[in-house]
């Protein structure tokens, strides 16, 4: 079998992320095809390459699979260690994969995904924190119920690789987190796969205008 990961630039796009980590981690082959991310008009310009025009979007010898949710569960019939064994856990795994994909929008839009940049924050926006307590409940759930380090245990899983751009978040902007939530963003930043996608990514010449967006805003400032 032959994958081909289509993704978007490593500094921004957190979507592209999760698969491409989870896979990594999960020592699956894959060949990458970075496609430039644009800042108009990406959607007829991935057209080409993913049916909804997003990214990533997997092509395989059965066709593509987009979205990274059905990556996830397209990798999971094909390979061990995407969803844990244990029934329990992996409901919960997919419940909690599922709220990160669908929610978290305040968070997502005030904290993009930038990797090569640091950012001293001046006060917490009040939608973004509520938002940051509900990851910091979730991830004290997972790693107390089923006794970490990572969510489900003691191996990385697909719910683990949905969180790693929230990571890579917590780490730009310094995000306020409790002791155990910190712990668990150090315990995904060190991933072999983190630490090399974040390297890629610094070394990428491109730059998107809403940076300069970004630095008017009045809640972070530029370190």
């Amino acid at each position: 079998m032959t994958y081909t990961l289509f993704i978007a630039n490593k500094n921004y796009s957190s979507w592209s992320m999760r698969p491409w980590v989870l896979m990594k981690e999960l020592n699956i082959p894959f060949r990458e095809q970075l496609l430039l991310m644009q800042d108009d008009s990406n959607g007829r310009q991935f057209k080409e390459w993913s049916p909804n025009g997003k990214l990533p979007c997997l092509q395989t010898n059965e066709g593509k699979v987009w979205e990274t949710l059905a990556i996830a569960e397209f990798l999971a019939e094909k390979f061990l260690g995407v969803w844990p064994v244990d029934t329990v856990k992996r409901m919960w795994a997919r419940s909690v994969a599922s709220e990160m994909h669908s929610g978290f929008s305040a968070l997502r839009t005030k904290f993009p995904m930038i990797c090569n940049h640091r950012y001293a924050l001046k006060y917490m926006p009040s939608d973004a924190q509520l938002d940051l307590a509900r990851l910091m409940e979730v991830w004290l759930e997972g790693r107390s119920w089923f006794g970490g380090p990572f969510l489900t245990g003691d191996t990385l899983c697909a719910v683990d690789a949905f969180f790693v751009p929230v990571a890579i978040r917590c780490q730009t902007y310094s995000l306020p987190l409790s002791l155990d939530a910190q712990q668990y963003v150090t315990t995904l930043i060190e991933l072999p796969s983190v630490k090399d996608w974040v390297r890629q990514a610094k070394e990428e010449p491109w730059r998107l205008s809403y940076e300069d967006k970004l630095n008017n805003t009045d809640y972070i400032s530029r370190l």
